[in-house]
């Protein structure tokens, strides 16, 4: 996968912007830094840990599924 895409990236940023949130508001909501929200947004982090990518998906009120597709 080239840098700048991400699968997981990219539905990170529909279902933020869905909810009409900002990334410091996920980061904030999720218990992480900021720029682990960004780096995977933006493709520099295109596989979170699962930990990480639970923390986003229950944070956004979706399933570790929804994110992965």
């Amino acid at each position: 996968m080239s840098k700048g895409k991400s699968i997981i990236g990219d539905n990170i940023k529909k279902y933020r912007k869905r909810a009409g949130i900002s990334q410091d508001q996920l980061s904030k909501k999720s218990d992480l830094a900021f720029h682990t929200i960004a780096k995977i947004e933006a493709g520099s982090t295109p596989n979170p840990t699962i930990e990480t990518a639970k923390k986003i998906a229950d944070a956004l009120g979706v399933s570790l599924d929804d994110l992965m597709k």
